[in-house]
């Protein structure tokens, strides 16, 4: 068997008595981090997005009373 390297450290090991090792998580605070709820990034493309979604809007109804206005005439 090949010997183990040497340590710095030398194993101690009770003679008498028991042996306890307590292992105890506990809470590690740290700073918080405050996020934007919306970025800016966001709320602009949400605007470009509202602004197209009302322009389609738009664009049909006036097909629609285009429509109607050539079904009235006809």
């Amino acid at each position: 068997m090949p010997e183990p390297a040497k340590s710095l450290f030398r194993e101690v090991l009770p003679k008498q008595g028991k042996l306890c090792v307590e292992d105890v998580t506990t809470m590690v605070l740290c700073k918080p981090k405050l996020l934007p709820l919306k970025s800016v990034t966001l709320e602009k493309l949400e605007k470009m997005q509202r602004a197209a979604q009302e322009t389609i809007h738009q664009q049909e109804r006036a097909e629609r009373d285009q429509q109607q206005l050539n079904e009235e005439h006809t």
